[in-house]
Formats: C-alpha cells, structure tokens, sequence
C-alpha cells in the first residue's frame, strides 16, 4: 500500500474512494474497505482511502476528544492489511477546517485525488459548519462525473458495530465482547524500552511497550499474547496503568511479564493482544504485597492458557 502524507494538489489517474477516521478499523470498516477493493478492481481504478490526522473531532474538542484505539501506525497497517492500495492521511488544520463544502469538493474530492466513485456513510457531514452531506454529493457528482454510494452501518450478531462500541467493550473489561467487534483481539503494539527493572528484581522482569502520547482505552491486568518475538505468538500477563506502588507519575505504561522468557528484546516492535481482563489496577503498601500479587496474576494467566492454548 502507498502511504501519502497530506493530500495532492492535482490528481490525474481517478480512483474508488471511501472517507473516514477508521479507528481500531473494526469489523464495519472492514466490510467498508472489502467493499472499495472489490469495487476498484471490477473499474480498474486502484482503493484509496482518506483519514485524517488529527480527527477532526480531537481538534475541535481538545477536552473531551475520544480516546484512541489504534495508534496511526497501527491504522496504517491494519487499513493495509485489507488490501487497499492507496492511504492518504491529511492533516486536519484551521486552514482545513475553513474549507467550505464546495471547496471540499472542487478541491480534494475532483482535483486532488480524482475521485471517480465514493463510497461512504449515508451520515458523513464534511466542509465548514458540516454543511456537506450525501445529497450534495450525489448532486455534484452527477453534473462533475463521479458516482456516490451509501455504505450503511454493519450490524454483527444484532449489535451496531462502532468504535464506540468497542470502547465500551474495553472500558467494561469484556475482551471477549471487544474481539467480536473487531474481529480479533484487541492489541497495542509498540516498541520494547528500558524501564527501571524494578520487576526482575521482585522475580517477574517485564518488557515495557512504548505507548508513546496516547492515553490507553483500558486500564488494568490482563492475560495477553505478545507477537513479535518468535514465529508464534507468545504467552504472559501485563499490566496497563499508572503502577501506583512504584511511582506516582501519573503517566499510563505497558509491561509485559513473559512465561518462561530469558532473551532480552529491547528495541523489539512487539504486538500486545489482550485477551482477558483479570482485575482492576490497585495499589499496595510493600513491594512485598505487589510482589504476591503478581504471582497470582501470573497463576491466573498460566490457568488460562493450560485450558485455551495458543
């Protein structure tokens, strides 16, 4: 897949293309974007998919703005993952947002990217004042050349299928429930830096996933399987919150604690999938309380892959 970042000024070679955040890209997005490639490939036009970055209701609601699923990397690659040729990733300004729905339109729709067919929801509002809606689509791309199509909601075992939905899944603690919507466990991927080796040396040593700026969408102890080590993904249980026995920092961390692992992997991209939550994060009054506690977490974990194997 091509990645652009921003939007080209002129596009001479038309495309099928769909428009949306696409964040945690869910099992809607995904029938979505099966959808563009199908369509692109029976026109001979390659998939193009536009998002943006930030989204513009981070940017326009800097207090309540939604807490990210995905990181844009990882929507890079699972967008990829789905076959799509070709993601722009335009950046959501005050220049932007400004632009009026006819400019929209006339400028990043027919002359940046050469849309010859859009694929979106029957709901997407777009230009200043969300002025633009389907309609005005349909009735622009009948007098300019390009066709428009609805996409509607996907319903999966007779519930709406939404990044908020998933949300709520994580922020309930029901992983089994999240991984229907998705499609698949939910992961946090990230990179493997030093921390400061408090836990090899109470006996569980942890890797610590970078989560970079982002606040996670969860909080507390799961039983997870990392990717990224061998050909095979690998078991353990990780804690995702503020560890307030060791610090008070306040910041969000990822560690991992490895069954049976004695490599080193620092620098590694690894790919975290949660696969039950087992308890809320707490705080204890010795490192001695923590210490006990993780081994029953660990117990907790081993249990559940003595009876679900990977």
């Amino acid at each position: 897949m091509q990645v652009f970042r921003g939007i080209p000024e002129r596009s001479d070679h038309g495309c099928v293309l769909t428009i949306g955040n696409f964040d945690g890209v869910h099992r809607g997005h995904q029938a979505l974007l099966a959808k563009l490639v199908t369509k692109s490939r029976a026109n001979g036009l390659p998939s193009a998919v536009l998002t943006f970055e930030p989204h513009p209701r981070e940017y326009f609601t800097h207090e309540n703005r939604p807490i990210r699923l995905t990181s844009l990397r990882e929507k890079i690659q699972r967008i990829a993952d789905q076959g799509v040729d070709r993601l722009y990733i335009g950046r959501f300004n005050a220049r932007f947002a400004a632009l009026t729905a006819e400019s929209f339109i006339e400028d990043i729709l027919i002359r940046g990217l050469c849309a010859r067919h859009l694929m979106i929801g029957d709901d997407f509002r777009f230009g200043k004042g969300r002025q633009g809606d389907f309609a005005m689509l349909e009735t622009t791309g009948r007098t300019v050349g390009f066709t428009v199509e609805a996409m509607h909601t996907l319903v999966h075992e007779g519930e709406r299928v939404s990044s908020s939905a998933v949300r709520e899944a994580l922020a309930e603690g029901d992983m089994p429930h999240a991984a229907r919507l998705l499609g698949r466990p939910y992961s946090i991927s990230g990179r493997v830096m030093h921390g400061d080796k408090i836990g090899r040396t109470i006996g569980f040593p942890t890797a610590n996933i970078q989560l970079k700026h982002r606040s996670p969408p969860l909080m507390g102890i799961y039983t997870v399987s990392v990717e990224g080590l061998t050909d095979r993904p690998w078991p353990g249980v990780a804690s995702v919150g503020v560890r307030p026995t060791i610090n008070d920092a306040g910041r969000p961390t990822l560690e991992v604690h490895l069954f049976d692992w004695n490599t080193e992997c620092y620098g590694a991209h690894l790919k975290v999938n949660f696969l039950a939550k087992q308890r809320d994060e707490e705080r204890y009054d010795t490192l001695e309380a923590l210490t006990a506690q993780i081994a029953r977490d660990a117990e907790q974990a081993r249990a559940h892959f003595a009876q679900n194997p990977l």
